[in-house]
């Protein structure tokens, strides 16, 4: 019985033996990984974020952990992630490719595609189509303030009542990207609208569970029913209600008027009818998924991050509130070009951005080829993440980074003044390209709800609770919020 046994131990040993997870040579430290299951049982996979803090605090700025086998590097203070992401920019530009959210887009979107030639050409046309539909400019401001005539008429029927912020954030950043992509917006109410909006929730709640986690580290799991399968599915979904908008827009369009993204990325596939192109009805696909995605989850969290702090620190919505009754004296509505005159209020959203926190840690990276960071020796192929948790509470960088405090955005004459590690969008080759419409909008939504509506945290809804839901993207823990007419504004 004991030489069973001790026979059972000694071969269980040596599996583990030969098929030991290897360092690389001069990698960065960290925890040792395990076979089979690398760092995954080192981690807590609801929320990592504290393993994360401890690591970076017992290994330094850069440390290392595994998937599986595969060797991750987590960057954990704004140097290491300039040095990485903007001066050795084309060494870490890549994507990881055998990750679920990878597979599910099939690689073919915007955001997760690997850095070459035809992602380059396909974030060109992306980002040329956002400032011919004038991101930053006024036809776009137009669009935002119109859809945001919507949530004042629906919160105005509220008022001096309760309600649940997280749908209408969702609707009206949905709406928002929707206009510039299918040109149009959907009824709030809209089968359309709910459907698609479900079913992404739906996708990121797996993506940002454990399924995800073990998908990652357990390729040979793949083939089983598990519920990471529905993820897949509910693309399957989504890609066939872009289609019919495709449809639509084609049997519509105009060659060469084009009023929106797909009618433009059409154009594009016209160009190609005769040469060799890039450019796919496939990839427009992925591409609308990737851009609706990124502009309707990072911009809803947010707006949830600031009223349940604006709702908690009543002096701050207040003094905001008297910046844009001084601006705004005598005109209609806002315009984004008020915010050079809102100091206060532009240091107020950038602190709700610091703190919000809503790609913890990013999208991440991969290096395309060997090379060197900060005197360590990174593989091709290895996965980058840059820890942008810790960068935006990073001492050093903050006057007060532990705490909500606008000041960390004002200089000693009250004017606003942006530190070099306020990096939400990340940095480098590959961030965000919807940073000018994010911006453009949180603004715009921000000052007409704040000129128009005081928000009341309830007064039986106990102690707020700031510590949010973690996943790719971080979001507030449910909440309701009192609404009430501003008596000194013309209604």
């Amino acid at each position: 019985m004991l030489g069973s046994s001790l026979l059972v131990v000694i071969c269980i040993l040596l599996i583990f033996f030969l098929i030991r997870v290897k360092k690389p040579k001069n990698f960065p430290p960290g925890p040792p990984p395990v076979p089979i299951f690398g760092s995954l049982l080192q981690l807590n996979l609801a929320n990592p974020l504290k393993d994360f803090e401890k690591f970076a605090e017992k290994y330094g700025e850069i440390f290392s952990l595994y998937t599986g086998s595969r060797p991750a590097v987590i960057l954990n203070s704004f140097a290491v992630i300039k040095e990485a992401l903007v001066t050795k920019a084309q060494d870490f530009s890549g994507r990881p490719q055998d990750f679920m959210i990878s597979h599910a887009t099939e690689n073919k979107g915007i955001v997760l595609a690997d850095y070459g030639p035809v992602l380059k050409g396909h974030r060109r046309f992306a980002l040329m189509t956002m400032r011919n539909f004038g991101l930053g400019k006024q036809s776009m401001e137009e669009r935002i303030l119109g859809e945001i005539s919507h949530v004042v008429d629906y919160l105005d029927k509220n008022a001096g009542k309760r309600v649940d912020p997280h749908i209408m954030f969702h609707n009206v950043a949905s709406n928002v990207i929707s206009l510039l992509l299918f040109g149009c917006r959907f009824d709030y109410n809209s089968e359309f609208l709910q459907c698609y909006i479900q079913l992404i929730n739906e996708i990121s709640k797996i993506i940002n569970g454990p399924w995800n986690m073990i998908y990652d580290t357990f390729p040979l799991l793949r083939i089983l029913p598990l519920p990471f399968k529905k993820a897949f599915d509910h693309v399957k979904v989504i890609k066939s209600m872009n289609l019919k908008l495709i449809d639509e827009h084609k049997s519509t369009r105009v060659p060469g008027e084009p009023r929106d993204f797909i009618d433009c990325y059409l154009d594009e596939l016209d160009k190609g009818k005769n040469c060799v192109s890039t450019f796919s009805e496939d990839k427009l696909l992925m591409s609308i998924m990737d851009l609706h995605f990124a502009g309707t989850d990072t911009i809803s969290n947010t707006l949830l991050t600031a009223f349940l702090y604006l709702m908690n620190h009543p002096e701050v919505q207040v003094k905001c509130q008297q910046e844009i009754d001084d601006v705004l004296e005598g005109k209609d509505r806002v315009m984004y070009e008020d915010r050079h005159n809102m100091p206060y209020t532009l240091a107020v959203i950038h602190e709700v951005q610091r703190v919000a926190n809503t790609v913890p840690l990013s999208v991440f990276h991969s290096t395309t080829r060997d090379t060197e960071l900060m005197g360590y020796s990174i593989p091709k192929g290895t996965i980058i993440i840059p820890n942008l948790t810790r960068v935006l509470k990073e001492e050093g960088q903050w006057k007060f980074p532990y705490e909500f405090n606008p000041a960390n955005f004002l200089n000693e004459q009250g004017q606003f003044e942006k530190p070099e590690a306020f990096i939400p969008f990340s940095t480098g080759l590959r961030m965000c390209l919807g940073e000018g419409l994010a911006r453009m909008e949180l603004f715009l939504i921000f000052v007409a709800l704040l000129r128009r509506f005081q928000f009341e945290w309830p007064v039986d809804a106990g102690k707020p609770d700031y510590t949010p839901v973690f996943g790719l993207t971080l979001t507030p823990k449910p909440y309701r919020m009192h609404i009430r007419r501003r008596e000194t504004v013309k209604q």
